[in-house]
C-alpha cells in the first residue's frame, strides 16, 4: 500500500517514469476485481484497460494520494457496472442471497450451523491452488451487491469507510453485506468440501 501511495505522489508530481510501475502495481488487481465482478475474461480485460485509461485521464483530480487504491477501485466499479449493462455475458437475472444461506441443524439452544469437517481434507483438495479456485468460484457466484463488498474488503483490503465511499452506501450497509457475503462463501466452500469428503 505504501508503494502505491508513493507511486501516486510521483505521478501527481509529474514523474512519468512512475507510469509503468503504477500499471504493474494495479493492472493485476483491477483485472482480478473485474473478472470476479463481470464473470468473463473478455469483459475483465476491457474493464481493466478502460479503468487504467480513465485513471490516467483524470489523475489531476486525485487530491489525496493516500486514497489511491479506493479511488482506482471506485473507477473500476463504475466501468464494470457500465460494461455489465452492455455485455452479452451479463446474467439474465441475479440470484437471491437467500439461496446461499447456510443450513442449520437442531432446535432452540441446540441449533447449530452445519459445517463440514475441514480437518480431514483429501490431499488434492487441500492444495492451495484448488482452494483458491473454489474460493474464486464461490465469490463469483455471489449476487453483485455482496460480491463487490467482499472483493473490496477481503481481497483488496480496503477499509469499511473506503468501501462505503466506493459503493455509495453507509458503513453499516457494508458491514451487513460483508457478513452475509462471508457466510454465503463459507457455505459454498462447505458444500464443495462435503462433496469431496463423500468421494474420498
Amino acid at each position: 500500500m505504501t508503494d502505491e501511495i508513493e507511486l501516486a505522489r510521483r505521478l501527481i508530481a509529474g514523474d512519468s517514469s512512475a507510469l509503468d510501475e503504477f500499471i504493474g502495481a494495479f493492472r493485476g488487481k483491477v483485472f482480478q476485481y473485474s473478472f470476479l465482478m463481470c464473470g468473463q475474461r473478455e469483459d475483465a480485460e476491457e474493464v481493466a484497460q478502460e479503468t487504467l485509461l480513465k485513471v490516467f485521464e483524470h489523475f489531476n483530480q486525485l487530491r489525496e494520494p493516500e486514497h489511491i487504491r479506493a479511488w482506482v477501485f471506485r473507477i473500476a466499479k463504475n466501468v464494470c457496472s457500465m460494461r455489465r449493462r452492455k455485455s452479452v455475458f451479463a446474467p439474465q437475472e441475479e440470484i437471491s442471497l437467500d439461496e446461499l444461506k447456510p443450513n442449520w441443524r437442531g432446535d432452540g439452544d441446540e441449533r447449530r450451523l452445519e459445517i463440514a469437517d475441514w480437518t480431514a481434507l483429501p490431499e488434492d483438495l487441500a492444495a492451495k491452488r484448488q482452494m483458491s479456485r473454489l474460493l474464486r468460484a464461490a465469490i463469483a457466484d455471489l449476487p453483485e451487491i455482496y460480491k463487490s463488498v467482499i472483493l473490496l474488503r477481503d481481497v483488496e483490503e480496503l477499509s469499511t469507510q473506503e468501501a462505503a465511499d466506493i459503493l455509495e452506501v453507509t458503513e453499516d450497509v457494508i458491514k451487513t453485506r460483508l457478513h452475509r457475503a462471508r457466510l454465503a462463501v463459507r457455505q459454498k466452500l462447505d458444500a464443495a468440501l462435503r462433496a469431496a469428503q463423500e468421494v474420498a
